[in-house]
This record gives C-alpha cells, sequence and structure tokens, in this order.
C-alpha cells in the first residue's frame, strides 16, 4: 500500500480565496493545526507577495517542526531569493517555484516561446537548488499544456534538480479519466519521473477537483495538494478532507494510506471557518453539519440499530463526537423512544405517544426540531419548570494538599435547604452533598465537559448521566464556571429522576386502586 503525501496549501492558494485573508497570528495557529492534522507539507504562503506574507512565512518555519514549510516563487531570482530567506528556519524547507507551459499562457502572459520558458524554468530550478535541496516545480495550466513540451520540460527540470513536479489544473478544465491519462503518459513518457515525486494540484470550476485528484493518485501520482474545507482561487481547490475519506474508505480501489491524524479532520475544519468566516454548507461531505445527521424514519431506524446501514464511516473517525438524529416530519417513532431514553426519560407507551405527536405537530410550525424542543415538549407534559430542586449557592474549598469540601444550598418548594460533604475533589464534594440533602444516592455513569466558547470566560457545558434502579437519567448544566455547571447537570438529572419517580408511584398507585375494585 503506498503512503500519499498531502500537501496543504490553505495558508497559500486558499487564502487567495476572496474574504479568507488571515493576519500572521492566525496564520501561525492554523499552521500548527496542521501539524496536529500531521500534513506532510504546508505551503504557507507567497513569499514576495508582501511583507506580511514573508514575515507569516518566516514565523510559520519557526514554530512548526514536523511538516515540510514550503514558500511559492515565480521562476525569478528575486522571488527565490525572498522564498528561501522566509523558509531556511524551517527543520524542512522547499522551495516551490512555477512557470506556466500552456500555449495560451507562454503567448498571453509571459510573451515567450517554448524554447525561453524551457531554459528559464532549468536556469532557476537549477538556482534554488544552490540554496535549498527541496525543490518543487509547477508547469502552471499542465492540463492545458502540450504533452510532448510537457514531457520535454519535466525530464529537464527532474535533470536540473527538481525533486516534485507538480501538474496543475490550474483552471479546473480536465476531467478523471483524461487527468488519468495524462499522469500515465508522464509517468511512461519521462524518462527520469522515478527521480521526483509527481504531484497534482486541481481546482473545482467543474466540480472535479476532488476526482481528479483521485484519479491522478491512480495513475502513479503520490502527492494530492488540497485545502482545508476546499478553500481557494475562484471555486476552490480539491478538499483535503474529501481526499483523505475517500482514500480511507476506499482503501480496495486506492491501495494507498495518507499520514493525516483523520480525528484532527473536524477540528481543523473548524478552525478554518471561524477564522476566514467561510463556513462550509450543511450538506457539504465529510465535515457538513448534516454529514452525519438522519431525518428519515427509515434511516434513523437503520443507523439506530447498525450505523453501518446509512454511514461508511463513523463520526468519530474525523473526530466529530456522534452522528445526529434529527427530527422532521419524515422521522420515526424508533428514533425519538431512543432521544427521549438518551435524555433520561422512561415513558409508557401512551405518554409516547402523546409526545411523538406533539412533536409531529411541531413540525408542522417550524423547519428544525432541536433536543431543546423536545425538552420544552417533556417540560410541558410533566411541569417540570414548576418543580424539582434549584441551587442557591455553593461554597468550595479545595487544594492540594487538603480534601475538597462543598457546603452546598438548594430551594425545593420554598424551602431553603443545606448540606456539606467531603469528596475525592469539588466536584465529588458537590455531588455527595446533594445526595445527602435529597436522601437519595446515584451512580455516575458519564461525565463529559465541551467548551461552547473560545478564551478563558469561555462558556462550558457539563453533560452526565445519572443511573438508579437500572434507569439512567441525563442532565445537562451550562456556566462560565465548571463546577457551578457541574452542580446544574447533576440537579437537572435529579430533578428528572424525582418528577418520573413521582409518576410511577401516581401510576402504580391508580392501578392498585382498579385491582382492588
Amino acid at each position: 500500500m503506498r503512503t500519499i503525501k498531502i500537501f496543504d496549501t490553505t495558508l497559500r492558494d486558499g487564502e487567495q480565496s476572496p474574504g479568507c485573508s488571515m493576519n500572521i497570528k492566525e496564520k501561525i495557529e492554523v499552521a500548527k493545526q496542521l501539524e496536529k492534522l500531521n500534513v506532510d507539507v504546508i505551503e504557507a504562503g507567497f513569499a514576495i507577495a508582501s511583507k506580511g506574507d514573508f514575515e507569516a512565512i518566516r514565523e510559520i518555519s519557526k514554530n512548526v517542526k514536523k511538516p515540510i514549510v514550503a514558500s511559492l516563487s515565480r521562476a525569478l531570482k528575486k522571488d527565490i531569493d525572498i522564498a528561501y530567506e522566509a523558509i531556511k528556519y524551517a527543520n524542512k524547507n522547499r522551495i516551490h517555484t512555477f512557470i506556466a507551459t500552456s500555449d495560451i499562457h507562454m503567448e498571453y502572459k509571459l510573451k515567450m516561446d517554448k524554447k525561453e520558458v524551457l531554459k528559464h524554468a532549468v536556469d532557476m530550478v537549477k538556482y534554488a537548488k544552490k540554496l535549498c535541496y527541496d525543490i518543487e516545480f509547477s508547469a502552471e495550466d499542465a492540463s492545458r499544456t502540450n504533452k510532448e513540451f510537457l514531457y520535454e520540460i519535466l525530464y529537464e527540470v527532474i535533470k536540473a534538480g527538481a525533486t516534485t513536479v507538480n501538474i496543475p489544473d490550474t483552471v479546473g478544465y480536465t476531467t478523471p479519466e483524461e487527468y488519468y491519462h495524462l499522469i500515465k503518459g508522464i509517468r511512461d513518457n519521462v524518462s527520469n519521473i522515478k527521480n521526483a515525486d509527481i504531484s497534482v494540484h486541481c481546482h473545482n470550476d467543474l466540480g472535479m477537483a476532488v476526482s481528479n485528484s483521485l484519479a491522478a493518485l491512480r495513475a502513479g501520482a503520490n502527492q494530492i495538494e488540497c485545502t482545508i474545507n476546499g478553500i481557494g482561487e475562484r471555486a476552490g481547490n480539491a478538499a483535503l478532507e474529501e481526499v483523505v475519506m475517500a482514500m480511507d474508505v476506499r482503501k480496495d480501489i486506492y491501495v494507498s494510506k495518507t499520514n493525516i491524524n483523520k480525528k484532527e479532520i473536524i477540528k481543523s475544519s473548524n478552525l478554518i471557518s471561524t477564522i476566514t468566516g467561510s463556513f462550509v454548507s450543511a450538506n457539504k461531505a465529510i465535515v457538513g453539519e448534516n454529514a452525519f445527521a438522519h431525518e428519515s424514519g427509515i434511516h434513523q431506524h437503520g443507523v439506530l440499530e447498525n450505523k453501518e446501514t446509512y454511514e461508511i464511516m463513523t463520526p468519530e473517525s474525523i473526530g466529530k463526537k456522534e452522528n445526529k438524529i434529527v427530527f422532521g416530519k419524515h422521522s420515526g417513532k424508533h428514533a425519538f423512544i431512543n432521544k427521549l431514553e438518551e435524555l433520561g426519560y422512561n415513558f409508557d407507551e401512551f405518554r409516547i405517544n402523546e409526545l411523538f405527536n406533539q412533536m409531529k405537530d411541531l413540525c408542522d410550525k417550524k423547519k428544525n426540531i432541536y433536543e431543546s424542543d423536545i425538552e420544552v415538549l417533556i417540560a410541558k407534559n410533566l411541569k417540570l419548570n414548576q418543580s424539582g430542586y434549584k441551587l442557591k449557592s455553593f461554597v468550595i474549598n479545595t487544594g492540594n494538599i487538603t480534601n475538597s469540601t462543598s457546603t452546598i444550598k438548594l430551594i425545593s418548594e420554598g424551602n431553603l435547604l443545606e448540606e456539606v460533604s467531603l469528596g475525592d475533589g469539588p466536584i465529588d464534594a458537590s455531588f455527595k452533598a446533594i445526595d445527602k440533602i435529597i436522601g437519595v444516592s446515584f451512580i455516575l455513569k458519564d461525565y463529559k465537559i465541551n467548551s461552547l466558547s473560545k478564551g478563558k470566560d469561555a462558556l462550558g457545558e457539563v453533560s452526565l448521566i445519572l443511573k438508579r434502579d437500572n434507569k439512567k437519567y441525563r442532565g445537562i448544566g451550562m456556566s462560565t464556571d465548571i463546577i457551578e455547571a457541574s452542580i446544574l447537570a447533576y440537579l437537572d438529572s435529579v430533578n428528572k429522576y424525582m418528577i418520573l419517580k413521582e409518576l410511577d408511584n401516581n401510576e402504580n398507585e391508580y392501578d392498585a386502586k382498579n385491582i382492588s375494585k
């Protein structure tokens, strides 16, 4: 199985997408995340483009250790000199130089003939080679270049010292079958091609950037250039996450792998969206909000029984928490019952039918039904918001040389209740104090913390599950103080337990009266 190198150009080509400019601090943050993603090459920018680009590349070179750091440069000495100055601090560096090779570009943009372009390309590769061992050469607009001329220039730049030759589909013009034969033709007709990696750089003007990249892989390319979320010039570039997951899911077809840490894909996608303000569509492959969402009742039932019925990869494999069951008019009762149980409610069939019908009615009034909407329906039916324990205050005494102590004050039906307890930590002590107040103890089955925002004052969400009498009760609490969020989540579970226990008692009492009659 071949290992395909992933060359990420989010910070260069991706940033050229309108509205996606980043400052130095943001670029360094992205570069560090790309290092966690374990890309092989980071194209950090176009050093000669601006002073800001130069400084960003230089700082990235100093701040990342594992990936190769590359800078783009035209096939000009001044470009190459500045590119090297920007990347020279990197542990591993690369100069990426390019010149156009298609007839239309040579005639109208370069005003040069083939002989001049060939000589210039070779001279500049030789010049760059004196500064840096790792040289990538790109034949701009290669997919529209005369094949015989393309073979010739690739042979000569490899001979001059290029370690990677890039075959860009600069304007997104080619098709998978055509691109496959182009790459195969290079392998068959460039006699020294084994001395260099074949790289591909596809644009998405016709919506085929990923397909073209994968076709090139099958033809023998061993480096794919792409961007997070597919951002880039015009319609964008091949999306890294789609290329990587296509190879992973269809190993039987591509018989290749990457070094990418797939669990960092969602983090990388979200970071780019947050920094650039360019958010992906809900139905975007792999990273879209709906990529693992199911509304159809048939799909929901299948996924709940076995995820592989409708999911070809797991959300966890890309760093996403879980698939999402979306409730709408197409949803089935099976998924609804599963959600109720997940929320900590164990209802009889009559009450489930009542709530399910109310949920369906709500679907006719609003497009999306969220977990919070279901909680509101339950609260209205059970009057949860009118009863239960509410937090008045808490005081914590803790440290690394003393046992944690928590003093909890709760209000229930107008009464102030207070207890103190020791624990293994402030949260454990608080939970034990609450158990003392209500006179019931629980088993903590699950406890998760999630940051809902950024910064030191980030809003934290705690989700937990308590178990008692073989039934589970889920609670959620939010606060900028994680201890308070934990206490609120615990009380949320406790209140569900108390209400459902009261319902069970009332139903048992009703059944007992009927039996006695």
